[in-house]
């Protein structure tokens, strides 16, 4: 399943690149959208490509033997981000589809020629997408589970506890508290903090981007929680996986949009003012490192309990 899924997001995600690639050639042949500069659309679209390689790469080594030799950090890091921007969509582009809400978003659409998108080029995009969303979801955790089993082996609350201090657990509620009222109070209707000009970008499409966002903060801390306590004892990788994914999503797409809402390449605007943007995207990063330190925080107290269990084994053997 891991080597199949690893193949199946990498390959995918290849024809999401290929489009890239495209645009960024038929920019310099002069074709560019009419809203955005020669300048900004490739470098773009550049910055794109690369991410989409980087995905390519994680995919290969989630499926080949060589991805176990591969440092810790930056694979963590690349799975974190990657799977925080696509795991999450899954439940959005089912709904989305049911709905009929425009699938677009996130202000990286555009054409290789003029403003209107060829058919196979939404096409590639959107299997890029779906795909390494799903090989991602599939083939990441047991990857993870793998290659630290500590992490995700047994049930919740089989461990020693204390592995997550108050403070940590009550910064991260009170961040994830302010994130989840402000994007809620979006959701039903509300329009404080959103420019008048552009309150109409809030429509049905916008309003379930932004309560996907808060479904998926809410399990985070919900997941953590649920490791803190030791209730309900649940298989520990459920809610590891869970606080994963929803860690990487808040912090991936705040640290994607927050630029886009301060520099607006190609006359970008965002339903927001800039100060409620920065506000929200800032807490959104922080409640993301606030909750992978917490994971960490159990993976490293997995880890001290395991060298403890071995050197009070060895001195019995003794």
């Amino acid at each position: 399943m891991r080597v199949m899924a690893g193949y199946g997001a990498a390959s995918s995600l290849s024809l999401y690149l290929l489009v890239k690639v495209v645009w960024v050639a038929a920019s310099l042949l002069g074709r560019t959208p009419s809203t955005f500069t020669d300048g900004d659309w490739i470098v773009l679209n550049t910055v794109t490509v690369g991410m989409s390689v980087v995905g390519v790469v994680l995919g290969l080594a989630l499926a080949q033997p060589w991805g176990r030799r591969v440092p810790a950090p930056p694979l963590v890091f690349f799975a974190w981000v990657g799977a925080g921007f696509l795991v999450p969509m899954i439940p959005y582009m089912l709904v989305s589809a049911v709905l009929g809400a425009d699938a677009g978003g996130g202000g990286s659409g555009g054409s290789s020629g003029g403003d209107t998108v060829p058919a196979w080029e939404m096409v590639f995009i959107s299997i890029g997408f779906a795909g390494m969303a799903l090989g991602l979801a599939v083939a990441l955790p047991i990857y993870l589970r793998e290659r630290w089993p500590i992490a995700f082996l047994g049930r919740v609350g089989d461990r020693l506890p204390a592995r997550i201090g108050r403070s940590h657990i009550r910064a991260l509620y009170i961040l994830i508290a302010a994130l989840v009222l402000l994007w809620t109070y979006w959701v039903v209707g509300g329009k404080l903090g959103l420019q008048p000009a552009h309150r109409h970008m809030m429509d049905a499409n916008g309003r379930l981007l932004v309560g996907n966002s808060a479904l998926w903060a809410v399990i985070g801390a919900a997941a953590i929680r649920t490791i803190a306590t030791g209730r309900p004892r649940t298989p520990l990788w459920i809610p590891m996986a869970l606080a994963f994914i929803s860690s990487g999503s808040l912090f991936a797409w705040a640290a994607w949009r927050l630029p886009w809402a301060l520099i607006r390449p190609g006359g970008y605007t965002a339903p927001e003012y800039p100060a409620v943007s920065v506000l929200q995207y800032g807490l959104s990063i922080a409640a993301g490192i606030v909750m992978l330190a917490a994971l960490l925080k159990v993976v490293r107290s997995g880890d001290r309990e395991s060298g403890t269990s071995l050197q009070q084994s060895t001195v019995a053997q003794r």
